[in-house]
Parts: structure tokens; C-alpha cells; sequence
């Protein structure tokens, strides 16, 4: 049996729309590459002028992915952690068909194990210690989602160092 046209036109441009770049993403991207090379204030400025454009009312895949970026490149650990708890807000509104449309691969099941992982850090450099096990605990409740790859093993080695630094120390 042969759909029609339309649905044809709707299945391509579904299609297209999961192969093509996201422009946000992509610009996201620019950022963290400025991040990496040391250019933090570069990147807080492109990333600011992101969240101007997205808004919080913004699509929330995109408002996820910058207030996690944005976070990693505050020079203030309250900043940071602002920027991180935007990045778990946005997050549950993610969908996984969302997250797949902008080439994401795996489920949204996957960002909560480093977002809690980030959460817990901050809380742990603020001396909030209560809610830095609690994130801990919430990043180590979602490992599963994570794959055996390197980006998987650097999440579960960070949620580790942050265990190891949250235990009272031994006498």
C-alpha cells in the first residue's frame, strides 16, 4: 500500500529535520570549543547572547544543553550551580524524540547522571554537603542509562571522585 503524498512530505521533512544541524547546537558547540581553548569570557559572552535569543521559555533541549555549557565556564561556583540547576530544569522537559531530532544520541536518560554529577560538585565546593550526596545518589541512580564508552566511564569516574571526596575522611 502507498501513503499519500502528504504523509511522504512529513516523513522526509522529519527526516531531514533529524540529519540537517541544529544551528543552536551547533553555536552551543562553538562555545564549549571556546571553553576548552581557555577563551572562557569568549564563551559566557556567545553563550549569554544564546540564552538572550532561546529565552526560558525557550525550546528546552536547547536551554538544557547551553545552562550546562554555561555552567562549565563560570569562574563563580554559585553562578555555576545557578547555571547547572537551569540545565536540570530544562532537562525534564526534554523528550527523547526531541533530543534524537537534534542528533542526540541515546535517551535523556543519559544527561542526568553528569547534570547530577555537576549538581553535586557545586553543592560539595559550597559545603552544602547534604545536597551534594543527595545529587550523588540521584547521578548514581541513573548510571544505567549510561553506555561502556568514554564519555560513560568519565561520567561514572567523576560521580566516584565525587563519592570519595563526600566520605568522611578515615581516621
Amino acid at each position: 500500500m502507498r501513503r499519500s503524498f502528504v504523509g511522504d512530505v512529513a516523513d522526509f521533512e522529519k527526516e531531514i529535520a533529524m540529519t540537517m544541524p541544529d544551528a543552536v547546537m551547533t553555536r552551543i558547540g562553538q562555545g564549549v570549543e571556546l571553553g576548552h581553548r581557555g577563551e572562557r569570557d569568549a564563551a559566557r559572552r556567545l553563550f549569554a547572547e544564546l540564552w538572550d535569543e532561546i529565552g526560558e521559555a525557550g525550546d528546552a533541549l536547547h536551554r538544557c544543553a547551553l545552562a550546562h555549557s554555561m555552567a562549565d565556564v563560570q569562574d563563580d561556583v554559585r553562578e555555576e550551580l545557578k547555571w547547572d540547576l537551569r540545565a536540570l530544569e530544562a532537562a525534564d522537559q526534554v523528550t527523547d524524540e526531541r533530543a534524537a531530532q537534534a542528533g542526540v544520541a541515546g535517551s535523556v536518560a543519559g544527561f542526568y547522571p553528569s547534570l547530577h554529577l555537576n549538581l553535586g560538585e557545586a553543592y560539595r565546593r559550597l559545603g552544602e554537603l547534604d545536597s551534594a550526596r543527595d545529587h550523588l545518589e540521584r547521578g548514581l541512580a541513573a548510571v544505567g542509562a549510561l553506555g561502556d564508552d568514554p564519555y560513560g566511564k568519565m561520567i561514572k569516574g567523576g560521580l566516584e571522585g565525587l563519592a570519595r571526596r563526600l566520605s568522611p575522611a578515615m581516621p
